[in-house]
């Protein structure tokens, strides 16, 4: 039976790989999807090891990468991670996951991203109109994970999305999903996951309004006839991960974390992530690794981080993680998480 389920799981990674990468030859859609901010990883302990964190586990962190994390959770775990995001953006994340024995590991997940008022412009009144408008992004889902077996653990998220810009907005729903393969006892391991998987929508709202004369030289000239913009349907920013991880145990103070990902967007080339994490005397971690490798025209790259981890008695672990990320002339982005584990 259990040569079945693992059999099972590796033809999904296959089907996984055949269905995206086959049109990795396409030509580049950047600007062609909606949904932009669920693709800013928020973990400041992967995004540390290059966000390469398909195959990683042990932390509710790891849910954004790949659900099947869930399965691998060994207690309840609670995160919030606050990100000074690009152009003074604020991006917030929050993400808790309860383990019940015998049924798998639940999952809440919540992601908020806010510009800030900025001013409407238009062509007569390119220095502004004297009123402000916000860009708000908001994203929950809820996740569930198990272990098939003793090394495979598989996952799914729902996620209600919807972005508002000034009086106009749009609502759908995503769904991520993938499987983790421990192929040695506490060394090699397997990941794969979509993200971002969900129905294309489009906005509505009163911004879109407006009072429109079709044929003025027709039955009369009335600009006061009420109209309406119609705008497309896009889709969500689809992600396939698939990446492998290995930890190098030299004794209970040392060990040394390496993790690849390849990556495949809907709207943009392949890339790869890589990354590295040491860990010294349990308590402490150092992280660095590279973002988007092999991505034409890529902004910056490099990621760099650190963390502290504390247990109280084994009965509780506190957490913080740092990370900064070069965006090349978008400037930085640094990253703080704090998780208490319990």
């Amino acid at each position: 039976m259990k040569k079945e389920k693992i059999s099972f799981c590796l033809n999904i990674i296959i089907s996984f790989v055949i269905f995206f990468i086959e049109p990795a030859f396409t030509q580049n859609k950047s600007g062609t999807t909606i949904g932009q901010f669920l693709k800013i990883e928020p973990s400041a302990r992967i995004v540390g090891i290059g966000n390469a964190g398909a195959s990683l586990s042990g932390g509710i962190s790891s849910v954004f990468y790949n659900p099947a994390s869930l399965g691998r959770l060994e207690s309840n775990d609670v995160e919030f991670t606050y990100n000074k995001w690009i152009a003074d953006i604020t991006y917030n994340y929050m993400a808790a996951g309860i383990k019940v024995e015998g049924i798998g590991t639940f999952a809440l997940v919540g992601t908020m991203l806010n510009s800030g008022e900025m001013d409407v412009r238009t062509v007569e009144q390119p220095l502004g109109t004297g009123e402000r408008f916000s860009v708000k992004n908001f994203a929950l889902g809820l996740g569930y994970g198990l272990m098939l077996t003793d090394r495979v653990s598989v996952g799914l998220q729902l996620n209600y999305i919807t972005e508002m810009i000034w009086h106009s907005s749009l609502t759908t729903f995503g769904l991520n999903f993938g499987v983790q393969y421990q192929l040695l006892d506490k060394g090699l391991t397997l990941g794969a996951s979509v993200s971002n998987f969900g129905a294309r929508a489009s906005y509505d709202g009163r911004d879109l309004w407006l009072n429109y004369d079709m044929n003025p030289r027709k039955y009369g000239d009335n600009d006061q006839l009420p109209a309406e913009f119609r705008t497309d349907a896009f889709a969500l920013p689809t992600i396939f991960r698939a990446g492998l991880s290995y930890r190098f145990n030299f004794d209970k103070d040392y060990s040394i974390l390496i993790a690849a990902d390849a990556i495949h967007q809907n709207d943009n080339y392949q890339s790869v992530a890589i990354g590295t994490e040491i860990s010294l005397l349990e308590y402490f971690s150092l992280r660095a690794g590279y973002r988007n490798l092999f991505l034409p025209d890529l902004e910056g790259g490099l990621v760099l981080g650190g963390g502290i981890k504390k247990d109280f008695a084994g009965a509780y672990n506190i957490r913080f993680d740092y990370a900064y990320a070069d965006y090349g002339r978008l400037t930085e982005a640094h990253r703080i998480t704090i998780g208490l584990g319990f």
